[in-house]
């Protein structure tokens, strides 16, 4: 363990007993919100991050050690252990080291080489291996032997020969450094499969493509991955050409490994052939596999780390607020579907209009929602951004202009994810009695009023913020981001007498059985008057409430802190500085001038140390602060409702509602996002486009590039930008036209595309998103 600790330390570029300690409180059930919150002093103030990456590495590291364990066991059982193997599997530094290491001892299904052993050829293949000068047709003439198979001399030495490729293939340094030339100088190489030119046409950009491999980022080799998984593209990895005569790269390195070199001796084609076959029929399909494999884990890994920050940011999107809403689900033949939530997000009214075509309900339509509105004191209108959205953004302007007392504002709201809802289980229990069409108007009043809250009760994968999520390890993802979820519900806190189970269930703690266990308690008993009555709660016990009453919140309470985000573990230590200020706990919050006059150090003691004395005067100067940003709307241009209404200059607002290694995606009211790639976003050099922008942003664009046919935008935040002219980018030698990076007309249809390669599947992946 402590070998874990070591690494994991050093990767972090922290102290080993910060990791101890932090593994420690992970193996005791501790979660990392509640670790990165609470447990400062433990562990040196690790963050969230941190401990993410901690926990990801520790479990890498244990299953790599299981792995260690039982490969030492199964190779002692064999009676095949050395000393020097006993030291390599030790410090053997990554599952595929250890794997290398292992493979001569594997058991596998009986080869050729086996069988040229057990029938005595070793002599031979050892005789030839160590004395080149030897004539490998007069050697092999001893062991013709017909009743074991080899009836004559070519059967002979081609068993022989096995006997050598075997060896070869399973020497786990020759292994090694192969593998690391494959990475440095092996191209991956895409074509199309014969005929399927126009079922592939959206992987047009990789009909013929050859890049660098360690070159290739993760959009791209997932889109050829895709290709491949849906028979339309090839890949293989290529290192040099071949020429006639001349020996490959690979066969060079396996005969520099074992000492092989035609020097004209006897026997030196015939362990040419052996080298030329160890590598062709033994090394290069199973390396091939081994790298593409990497190469897919690694984008994998990358696509889901965009996916995760994507969700993180739309999580923490500004909430608009308890304000009642008034919910538009957009639609034209089956009309719009309406709900009316309060200020809590109950559900007061439904109904169904039918504004659009065919049905032409407008003025009907205007008095049903107009009524509505004064009912129930509307004060927001938010209208889901589907089929629609922007003819139902103009019945909502009317409807605002002729009801001007309500002063009620219209916000265009993200729907992906509500459909996926609406059919759901947990749904189906909240709104038992309502149509399913119905309920995905509740979800997107809802998610206005607070994304965080309404977002949780969709499955993170639903809510299509992602690329390529289902080409990627389902396991690993859902991992990933349902800690993004707890993360960022953690962040924020929940009321405990108003969160949903959904909302609950990923607090701290807590999980699906305990969030409905609090909610019953809630319903047979009334509100919470104090944290302390969660310990009634079915099955929650001193542990779980450890874990999670830092993050749940009881309003008006009968005691101020229980509001707020500090741990009733550390109410003796607030009362303490209440005492020691000559102040009583309700006075001193608030009292930001006071708070920030005192000095923590004079508060902590053996149990409570400077971060968490600090982190308090700080929740006192302001409790429960939310850490989302203040809600803010984008306005779409009137007129411009879709592609054809799209002109190259125009300049727009939008959302951002997506980022990607090479650009953003941006709503801007068209019911297509327009790509901003990664070389449009500033006038400066941009690595990452997190650095510029953020899933939620509000941001300015200019229309570059309209392609009705493909329904594709290119947009720019270069206001300096001029559509159809090539202009010099940020990245120096990048040509770019119409917002997005373009290969030079001179380059080879071969060679590697800048990163809009991927453009095709990449808008269409957006369309499929938009749908969702």
């Amino acid at each position: 363990m402590d070998s874990i600790n070591n690494r994991i330390a050093e990767e972090l570029g922290v102290r080993p007993q910060q990791v101890a300690a932090a593994v420690a409180l992970l193996d005791e059930g501790s979660t990392v919100p509640f670790i990165a919150r609470y447990r400062k002093e433990v562990t040196g103030s690790l963050d969230d991050t941190q401990l993410r990456n901690l926990e990801e590495r520790l479990r890498y590291l244990r299953e790599m050690e299981d792995r260690r364990t039982a490969i030492l066991s199964s190779i002692t059982e064999q009676g095949k252990l050395t000393p020097e193997l006993e030291r390599e599997i030790k410090l053997a530094d990554t599952k595929t080291r250890l794997e290398d290491l292992y493979l001569p001892y594997k058991q596998k299904r009986r080869t050729k080489g086996q069988i040229a052993l057990e029938a005595g050829l070793g002599e031979l293949a050892d005789a030839l291996f160590n004395d080149p000068n030897l004539a490998p047709e007069a050697e092999a003439e001893r062991f013709v032997d017909a009743e074991k198979g080899f009836a004559d001399v070519k059967a002979v030495l081609e068993g022989a020969k096995y006997i050598l490729m075997e060896r070869f293939a399973e020497d786990a340094t020759l292994l090694a450094n192969l593998r690391g030339f494959l990475k440095d100088n092996a191209t991956l190489s895409a074509r199309l499969v014969a005929g399927k030119e126009q079922e592939g046409a959206k992987f047009s950009d990789y009909f013929e493509h050859d890049e660098n491999l360690k070159g290739v980022p993760s959009h791209r080799a997932l889109a050829i991955f895709r290709g491949r998984n849906e028979g339309i593209l090839s890949a293989a990895l290529k290192v040099g050409e071949e020429l006639p005569g001349t020996m490959h790269p690979c066969e060079v390195m396996i005969g520099e490994r074992f000492g092989i070199a035609n020097q004209g001796r006897a026997a030196d084609k015939w362990l040419g052939e052996v080298v030329r076959w160890t590598w062709k029929v033994k090394l290069y399909t199973h390396l091939e596999t081994d790298l593409l494999g990497e190469l897919r884990e690694a984008a994998e890994g990358e696509a889901i780390n965009v996916f995760a920050r994507n969700l993180h940011d739309l999580l923490l999107a500004a909430p608009a607020g308890p304000r009642a809403t008034l919910g538009l689900d957009p639609g034209l033949r089956t009309g719009c579907k309406v709900a009316v939530v309060d200020a809590t997000g109950k559900l007061l009214d439904t109904a169904t209009v039918y504004p659009h075509v065919p049905h032409n309900k407008w003025d009907e339509t205007l008095a049903s929602l107009g009524k509505l509105c004064a009912k129930h004191n509307v004060d927001l209108i938010a209208i889901g951004n589907g089929t629609a959205s922007r003819e139902t953004d103009k019945l909502a302007i009317e409807l605002i202009k002729k009801y001007p007392a309500q002063k009620m504002t219209k916000i265009m709201v993200s729907e992906a994810g509500a459909s996926v809802y609406s059919a759901s289980e947990l749904a189906a229990k909240e709104f038992p009695d309502l149509d399913v069409s119905l309920r995905g108007a509740v979800s997107i009043a809802r998610r206005l009023q607070d994304p965080l809250a309404e977002l949780v009760k969709i499955d993170p994968k639903s809510i299509g913020v992602g690329q390529y999520q289902h080409d990627v390890s389902q396991l690993q993802l859902a991992r990933s981001l349902d800690a993004v979820v707890e993360d960022c519900v953690n962040a924020v806190g929940v009321d405990v007498n108003t969160a949903s189970a959904a909302l609950l269930a990923r607090i701290s703690g807590l999980n699906a059985t305990l969030a409905q266990n609090i909610v019953a308690y809630r319903d047979a008993n009334g509100a919470f008057k104090t944290r302390n009555e969660l310990k009634k709660v079915s099955r929650l016990g001193e542990k779980t409430f450890e874990q999670a009453a830092g993050f749940l919140r009881v309003m008006s309470g009968e005691n101020p802190l229980d509001a707020s985000a500090v741990h009733p573990e550390t109410y003796p230590l607030v009362q303490r500085i209440a005492e020691g200020t000559g102040r009583d706990i309700r006075s001193l919050i608030g009292d930001s001038g006071f708070l920030k006059r005192l000095d923590p150090a004079k508060f902590t003691d053996e149990t409570f140390g400077l971060p968490t004395v600090t982190d308090i005067l700080k929740e006192l100067d302001k409790p429960a602060r939310d850490p989302r940003p203040e809600f803010k709307t984008a306005e779409f241009q009137d007129g411009v409702e879709s592609l054809k209404d799209l002109k190259p200059g125009m300049v727009l607002e939008g959302v951002v509602t997506n980022v990607t290694n090479f650009g953003a995606f941006v709503d801007i009211g068209v019911h297509q996002d327009g790509l901003v790639h990664i070389s449009a976003l500033s006038e400066k050099f941009v690595k990452d486009p997190y650095e510029v922008v953020k899933a939620g942003d509000i941001v300015k664009v200019k229309v570059m590039e309209v392609d009705i046919p493909r329904n594709r935008v290119g947009l720019s935040m270069r206001m300096s930008d001029t559509p159809g002219e090539k202009t010099e980018g940020p990245r120096g030698s990048a040509s770019r036209q119409g917002g997005q990076a373009r290969q030079q007309q001179s380059a080879p249809r071969h060679s590697a595309p800048p990163a809009n390669a991927a453009m095709a599947s990449l808008f269409a992946n957006a369309k499929q998103i938009k749908k969702k």
